[in-house]
């Protein structure tokens, strides 16, 4: 790393947080992306020092884009994409679509994610096998973490505007759901 460093972003995806780290030589027009410490993306001698820069991000190779943009004589201003919306309007909606649990298991932190539209379940970054099932209240999906048993309740709220409410339980115990 240089201390060409102009931007950092942490990406909450359903394969875990990725943090996005991108140097910009403002002399040299060089710009390099690394992608939780991997360089990604390398230009060097770049004549047009605005513009951006795409690339992929997590195991589902989402899209993200850096915008370089003037602001004043020699300052710049620079903005994280995610799959073509700013990283806020991005966040907001995924909070919508996924829910998350974080629990400590057996000594090790899980991140736990369910993606509300296909009904996924993601532990640290790893897509785990589930078995799906209708009850009389609404819908269940187990699966285990380790020796535990897991299952995701899907509930109607009974209210139009809050739709369906996920609660993981773990053997039994309800965890509570964490906002990114």
């Amino acid at each position: 790393m240089s201390n060409d460093l102009a931007g950092v972003w942490e990406v909450a995806l359903s394969d875990g947080v990725h943090r996005i780290e991108f140097e910009h030589g403002t002399t040299t027009g060089k710009r390099v992306i690394y992608v939780d410490g991997k360089e990604v993306l390398r230009r060097d001698w770049m004549f047009k020092l605005v513009g951006k820069e795409t690339f992929t991000v997590g195991g589902a190779d989402t899209k993200a884009t850096i915008n370089i943009d003037a602001v004043s004589g020699f300052a710049y201003e620079y903005t994280l994409e995610i799959n073509g919306k700013s990283l806020k309007k991005y966040m907001e909606n995924r909070s919508k679509v996924t829910s998350t649990w974080v629990l400590n298991l057996d000594g090790t932190d899980c991140r736990v994610v369910l993606e509300k539209d296909t009904m996924d379940v993601w532990c640290n970054g790893e897509k785990i096998e589930t078995a799906g099932e209708f009850v009389d209240d609404g819908t269940e999906t187990h699966f285990t973490l380790g020796d535990h048993n897991c299952c995701v309740k899907a509930v109607s709220s009974g209210k139009r505007r809050d739709g369906i409410i996920h609660t993981l339980l773990v053997d039994g115990t309800e965890i509570a759901e964490c906002v990114e």
